[in-house]
């Protein structure tokens, strides 16, 4: 397989194309090529989640400082899942060079979604150890980070919907968000909302725009409703 389509693709060269390689390679493959000298993704995947958490960690800690520890895990999670995984390597043509046996090959391997995710982590594993940290998060600033901000995930964090639902349930009335106050100079405003549910402040939040105030207000009228 050349790499090398890939590498222009992505604007990197690998000083070990070998690491490269084997983030590629499927255990199938090393399976039916016995008698040369092929290694496994596997450990490379061990090593690519780790990097990978730790790099979308420190995003959303430094772009979501009103969020608490609890909704950066949940965050966190629905970015790192299989099936955002898998949307990444989709969208970067990782499966045309994946290596797989050829029975992995005639089940459909090269599209299943737990073998695409393992490639990707395994990629960023390889990145890391040929390239180091810091083009390990040029790259998820490349191809992760701006989907994040784009709201991709943002289902995960989706309050005012769930709030919408309990509200819907409970037949408890209407729902209106109002935005009360606007803080700070325009570089770096703060915006504050209620929600009212039948005309009463059911919770208020802040945000850095007004989308975010929002859905904090709806988080804490949800909080607020379970510590009833």
């Amino acid at each position: 397989m050349n790499f090398s389509q890939l590498q222009k693709q992505l604007g990197i060269s690998f000083k070990n194309e070998r690491l490269l390689q084997q983030a590629f390679t499927h255990s199938s493959y090393v399976n039916e090529h016995r008698k040369k000298y092929f290694r496994d993704n596997e450990r490379l995947e061990f090593l690519g989640d780790a990097v990978l958490e730790l790099g979308v960690s420190q995003y959303l800690y430094r772009e979501y400082p009103e969020m608490a520890e609890g909704e950066l895990t949940k965050f966190r999670a629905s970015i790192v899942c299989e099936p955002s995984l898998v949307s990444f390597a989709n969208d970067l043509g990782f499966s045309a060079y994946i290596l797989l046996g050829k029975g992995e090959e005639m089940t459909g391997g090269r599209n299943r979604p737990a073998l695409l995710a393992d490639v990707f982590e395994s990629f960023i594993g390889a990145l890391y150890l040929d390239q180091g940290f810091d083009v390990s998060i040029n790259f998820l600033e490349k191809y992760v980070y701006p989907k994040i901000s784009k709201g991709a995930f943002s289902h995960a964090m989706d309050y005012k919907s769930q709030l919408q639902e309990l509200v819907q349930r409970s037949k408890n009335g209407n729902i209106e968000y109002l935005i009360t106050d606007e803080r700070g100079p325009a570089h770096n405003r703060e915006f504050v909302a209620e929600v009212q549910i039948q005309g009463k402040v059911a919770g208020t939040g802040y945000g850095r725009t007004k989308k975010e105030a929002e859905q904090r207000a709806a988080k804490k009228a949800l909080d607020n409703y379970e510590a009833r």
